[in-house]
């Protein structure tokens, strides 16, 4: 039986988006023999394609690495998840998922946003499962463009130049943070994601359109506007620092 033009279009796709993926895991070493790569599975499509990416990737490497999914359920903050989505997705993939249900306290500080707090104890929890469940690694869905917001947004709000690295070890190295998807564009995701039919399987958290990075994705299109190729140069710019050009803390 032929395939479909759009069942070839999603196919093509996956492979491009997969070997970015492998890629980047080659360049900055984020696999190894033995590893065991937790995923943080938000239900949202960037967790899910890296998911999937990381599955296709234990099909093809010559060495064998575990493999495991877990969603982190925040209550009493508005959103709600498909469990019977999520579990099927990864039971398609052969990946082993785990539920764990948090309940973030929004009042104890009220100085704080709603979003801060939610991910804040979502990503603590993270790497308490990550050691339960004895992974070395714990694999997190952000791609170039939320790289591109946290420097804008530490710059703007925090008077720094940092943001989101390819990998970190974490607890003397107990735990290694890798982003397999940085070098990955989000309109390529989101591409795949509307072919693939790949909804979220999550009701969305009413606070997510209120949040300073949603303010900062905003003020990145408009930059696009200038330049179409402004995105990508501020993500590449990261590894072009001339220290000697920047006035330094001396000059302050």
């Amino acid at each position: 039986m032929n395939k479909s033009p759009e069942k070839v279009k999603t196919e093509k796709l996956l492979k491009k988006i997969c070997r970015k993926v492998g890629t980047t895991m080659r360049d900055h070493s984020l696999l190894d023999e033995g590893d065991h790569v937790l995923v943080g599975l938000s239900g949202g499509k960037d967790s899910m394609i890296l998911l999937q990416a990381l599955a296709e990737r234990k099909a093809a490497v010559p060495f064998d690495f575990g493999l495991t999914a877990v969603h982190v359920e925040a209550t009493g903050i508005g959103y709600q998840i498909d469990k019977d989505k999520l579990s099927l997705f990864c039971e398609n993939l052969n990946v082993p998922l785990h539920y764990k249900t948090i309940k973030p306290d929004l009042e104890k500080e009220t100085s704080k946003s709603a979003c801060f707090i939610c991910s804040w104890n979502r990503r603590k929890e993270l790497f308490n499962l990550a050691n339960e469940l004895d992974c070395n690694k714990l694999a997190l869905g952000h791609h170039r463009n939320d790289a591109v917001e946290t420097l804008l947004l530490n710059m703007i709000y925090h008077g720094s130049i940092s943001s989101l690295p390819y990998s970190l070890n974490m607890f003397e190295g107990k735990i290694q943070l890798i982003r397999p998807l940085m070098d990955l564009d989000e309109r390529m995701l989101e591409e795949y994601s509307a072919l693939n039919n790949l909804v979220k399987v999550e009701k969305s958290c009413p606070h997510e359109e209120s949040t300073q990075r949603e303010r900062i994705a905003q003020l990145i299109k408009q930059i696009e506007g200038i330049h179409s190729k402004a995105p990508y140069n501020m993500f590449k710019s990261m590894d072009k620092i001339f220290t000697e050009y920047l006035p330094g803390r001396n000059s302050f």
